[in-house]
């Protein structure tokens, strides 16, 4: 979607004092360095390999690594298969439009190739996010620190409870990011990945159809949008996609915010975050791409340690899509 960190402190809301877990953990800068000294060069070679000829692949692992994050931590739940007994995140109604699992899985068997059992697919996740939305600058626009285990437990009803919903106000997104240790700023720097991608009709088309249920149109959205829209969107029930950052939705940049001023960001969660009239200075800001990326690459980091295992805590899968 063109629309989903540096401070290390232990998480103590419940999904995760329930492992122990603590934020930040033991990341570290170059993890790899002696283990497997080209483990960076490769995952970024592979991800530029898919991205030159996938132009959607950054906005899909952009948000792929939110969803993992939000889930039990930056632990690659997220690439989990189901299994008979249980359905896995990835199997969750919000991620079924998820894509791109086969490029990390291209990405670990070089890796396995090269360090058997060394690379976690977290890492690997975390890496791959960075470098594809990095692709069209051909350099990395954040750090990304290293270090992260794989979690060997992944399910869709904990996706459902955890991933902040497009329909939130802002109460509930403030409280979703608090939750996992990201504070405002957090919020409304990361909302700024809606730069790239597309969103799908059924998430937003109320805005546009039944606002309040009454076959009204959402007052705050921009009305020459919102006619624009209604001709992507035929009905509450389609499914269709649109840019959510129009012009603009394979370019990773700072425009998000230019049109969030105009009222025009896509969901109801982008709309929410002009109800707090204390954000206006941060996203007037924000429409300076340096301070942007500034912004979003701190953020990133905090987001990317998010309940992280490290140390003996959980395992490094040789495949990514299944346990040990």
């Amino acid at each position: 979607m063109k629309a989903v960190f540096s401070l290390l402190i232990c998480v103590t809301v419940t999904v995760f004092a329930v492992f122990g877990v603590c934020q930040g953990g033991d990341l570290t800068k170059n993890f790899y360095k002696n283990s497997c000294p080209l483990a960076e060069e490769i995952v970024q070679n592979v991800t530029w390999m898919h991205t030159s000829t996938n132009p959607v692949l950054p906005a899909k692992f952009l948000r792929m690594h939110f969803h993992d994050c939000f889930v039990r931590g930056c632990e690659a739940s997220i690439l989990l298969n189901s299994t008979a007994n249980s359905t896995a995140e990835k199997d969750a109604i919000p991620n079924l439009s998820l894509t791109g699992f086969d490029v990390i899985d291209d990405i670990k068997a070089q890796l396995e190739t090269k360090c058997p059992g060394v690379v976690s697919c977290a890492d690997i996740l975390a890496l791959a996010a960075r470098d594809a939305v990095s692709f069209q600058f051909k350099k990395p626009i954040w750090e990304v620190l290293t270090g992260r285990r794989d979690g060997t437990v992944s399910l869709a009803s904990e996706a459902l409870a955890n991933l902040p919903s497009p329909f939130s106000n802002y109460t509930t997104l403030q409280q979703s990011f608090a939750s996992k240790g990201l504070n405002v700023q957090d919020l409304v720097v990361l909302s700024g990945g809606h730069t790239i991608g597309v969103g799908h009709c059924n998430f937003f088309s109320n805005r546009l159809y039944n606002f309040t249920g009454k076959g009204d149109q959402d007052p705050s959205l921009n009305p020459t949008y919102a006619a624009f829209l209604k001709t992507q969107c035929k009905n509450l029930t389609d499914t269709s996609t649109v840019e959510m950052d129009p012009h603009s939705s394979r370019n990773f940049d700072a425009h998000y915010y230019v049109i969030l001023k105009q009222h025009e960001g896509l969901f109801q969660s982008d709309a929410a975050l002009l109800t707090n009239t204390g954000l206006g200075k941060l996203i007037n800001q924000l429409t300076n791409q340096n301070t942007f990326f500034s912004e979003f690459g701190m953020s990133m980091e905090k987001m990317g340690a998010i309940g992280v295992r490290t140390g003996t805590l959980g395992e490094i899968r040789k495949k990514c899509s299944v346990i040990n």
